[in-house]
């Protein structure tokens, strides 16, 4: 998938979604809960409740595509109640497949033993 970063919208849902949905399920919440066509080439970003994977559905002229990543460990999104439906911009969208939030960093590793113990 390439994008014209300054040209591409991004719309994240702002609810936990159920990661089972697949085509039809994405489609139906982009149409009745974000109020949006999902055929305007837009990427629609939805993340499941415990906030370690993440679907995004689009449109890319000839159907539908669905791209998914699945942290091994931490989370996209620390806390749902400050999480709204809202449109973001491309860096905000690369950060949030980082697993950073803008507003904190979330560490998602440890140091290993023999650091921790000489710090």
């Amino acid at each position: 998938m390439f994008f014209a970063e300054a040209q591409i919208r991004v719309h994240l849902y702002g609810q936990p979604t159920d990661m089972r949905k697949s085509y039809d399920g994405l489609q139906a919440l982009t149409r009745h809960a974000l109020l949006r066509d999902p055929l305007d080439g837009a990427l629609y970003i939805f993340v499941n409740r415990r906030g370690s994977q993440i679907k995004c559905l689009y449109f890319d002229r000839s159907g539908f595509c669905i791209w998914g990543k699945r942290l091994e460990r931490g989370r996209f999104i620390s806390d749902w109640r400050s999480v709204r439906t809202r449109e973001m911009d491309w860096t905000g969208l690369k950060l949030l497949l980082e697993g950073l939030e803008r507003k904190r960093i979330a560490k998602r590793y440890s140091l290993p033993s023999l650091i921790s113990k000489n710090l």
